[in-house]
């Protein structure tokens, strides 16, 4: 392993795979100097590509082209060993404040860059908690997801004026045809409106489905195959 690269928590990715995902995380500690000495610590076994200080500092831990240990267990797309086929980037962040400035324009600098690297689409930009609905809540409901959306560095919904009925086996496959993984609506509609509708809870509504159907019409495997009857 390189000593160039802080952490040695990293290994060949698996079968082949190359980067067609990023995922946003935050730290959830106190400070970026505590973030770093985990993610580089060889017993604590995890790591990221990527860690953006809330002044704005851009550090490099691991080399893109290898496998961080980042994700964890999960699925997004209907695939598993999200490590392998994922850029991970940590915010530093404790998870209950606001994301900085410094940090969200460094992050806006950086996403392109990883981007146009690796020909990772918008819709490839995701939150840890995406693809690991049952277990992580991470980036959280304070991460401003359209600012990124509005450059084009991840996606956002345009709500539609005929709002879809509402219909849970119908929701979980539009959103399974995002990339979410098969879960229990349960599981399932409080990832997604912590992406797309944060803090808002309640029974699934019609306003949910308009989310979902246009997302999926938009960025979905076949268009989110989904026909209003």
């Amino acid at each position: 392993m390189s000593a160039d690269w802080p952490s040695p928590n990293y290994g060949p990715r698996r079968d082949g795979a190359v980067p067609e995902l990023i995922i946003i995380h935050y730290t959830a500690m106190r400070s970026c100097d505590s973030a770093r000495t985990r993610l580089c610590l060889p017993e604590a076994e995890v790591s990221a590509h990527w860690l953006i200080g809330r002044d704005g500092s851009v550090e490099q831990l691991v080399p893109e082209e290898m496998r961080a240990w980042h994700a964890g267990l999960g699925s997004w797309q209907g695939l598993g060993d999200v490590n392998s086929r994922s850029i991970g980037i940590e915010l530093d962040n404790e998870g209950d404040r606001p994301f900085p400035e410094p940090l969200m324009a460094a992050l806006e600098e950086l996403l392109p860059q990883i981007m146009r690297r690796w020909a990772i689409a918008p819709e490839n930009v995701i939150g840890h908690s995406d693809f690991a609905p049952e277990r992580k809540i991470d980036p959280g409901p304070r991460f401003d997801w359209q600012r990124l959306a509005r450059q084009g560095l991840a996606i956002w919904p345009e709500r539609g004026t005929a709002a879809p009925v509402v219909d849970a086996e119908s929701f979980l496959a539009l959103a399974s045809s995002l990339g979410y993984p098969e879960a229990p609506l349960a599981t399932i509609l409080p990832a997604f409106r912590l992406r797309f509708r944060p803090r808002h809870e309640g029974p699934l509504d019609a306003v949910d489905m308009a989310l979902v159907a246009d997302l999926a019409m938009r960025f979905g495997a076949d268009g989110g195959a989904w026909r209003s009857s």
